[in-house]
């Protein structure tokens, strides 16, 4: 497969590299499979000879006219972690090419992949409308009030939906490289982890921090205060609407549309978290645990821990 791997200046160049180094490694390891799929072609294109990433770096580029026969073209992220500016830079007119060529691949209907914040990219060209995708869990409120006709799910690492490949946060960049490995070879997707020492990461849940969502809108981050303060105590939505000034519906609809999930759920996450923390750094049982974050029985916590981090009790101790 020819691969064209587009760069623009301020292109996160870990991500640019995590991508070209899994290709590399997987066309030098192609050979010890007793089947090996086609080499992938690998070439970076831009709309210069030349550009800078984001920790500024210069990229030598080809024209990206190479890109208009390509396979697959694979767009990194943008090195911009805070919304607004992320947001403008997307929309922005130094952009304009990238987004234009993204929106020329779809309308053709090639395959595309992108990862982290260059799936704003993808989806303010349009070429996300009406699939699912997945961004970096810590933007998915801003992506989804910008983009609400995306079926976004950001607890995914990657997915796949008509012909584009999206990816999660940052290094999800060797998860979306990985994919484009897997889907001509599995065997060989396994031995560039094994030996590159990647773990299987099918979801970003294990690193979210419900903390860090819930800052994207006032009442849901004062919903979050209020729910720290009572983990102990057994779930109570009237309790909290009536604590926050506001009705029971107000509060599911907002936690719904910035969150995309429960206040029931999203107290869940906030235990999750309170729980793999006393575990990582105390010698308390699990039944004390448990009372701790609202639970009568340890074994209810012990199956939303291994629910939502895909781990046990004994593997959190251990970390």
């Amino acid at each position: 497969m020819d691969v064209s791997v587009l760069v623009y200046d301020g292109v996160f160049a870990s991500g640019l590299c995590a991508v070209l180094d899994v290709l590399e490694a997987a066309n030098a390891m192609r050979g010890e499979l007793p089947q090996p799929p086609p080499a992938w072609n690998v070439t970076t294109v831009g709309f210069s000879r030349q550009v800078r990433t984001g920790a500024g770096h210069l990229v030598t580029a080809e024209p990206v006219s190479a890109a208009a026969t390509a396979g697959l073209l694979l767009v990194p992220a943008l090195a911009e972690r805070r919304p607004d500016a992320l947001l403008e830079r997307v929309a922005g007119p130094d952009l304009t090419g990238v987004r234009e060529l993204v929106a020329d691949r779809r309308d053709r209907g090639k395959p595309l992949a992108s990862a982290c914040t260059g799936t704003f990219l993808l989806a303010e060209s349009g070429a996300l409308a009406g699939r699912r995708a997945t961004t970096t869990w810590w933007l998915a409120p801003v992506f989804r009030r910008r983009y609400p006709d995306v079926a976004l799910d950001e607890s995914s690492m990657v997915i796949t939906s008509q012909g584009v490949t999206t990816a999660g946060a940052a290094f999800g960049h060797v998860d979306l490289a990985l994919a484009v490995v897997r889907s001509a070879s599995p065997a060989l997707a396994d031995l560039v982890a094994r030996y590159l020492v990647v773990d299987e990461r099918p979801s970003q849940s294990a690193y979210t921090i419900p903390s860090a969502l819930a800052q994207s809108d006032p009442l849901v981050a004062a919903f979050e205060r209020w729910a720290r303060l009572h983990l102990d105590t057994p779930d109570s939505l009237a309790a909290a609407a009536r604590a926050l000034g506001v009705s029971e519906r107000t509060l599911q609809r907002t936690v719904r549309r910035v969150l995309n999930t429960t206040p029931v759920r999203f107290v869940q996450d906030l235990r999750v978290e309170q729980a793999t923390h006393l575990l990582r750094t105390t010698d308390l049982s699990l039944e004390t645990i448990a009372r701790r974050v609202g639970y009568e029985h340890a074994a209810t916590l012990r199956a939303l821990l291994r629910d939502r981090t895909g781990t046990t009790t004994a593997g959190l101790r251990g970390r």
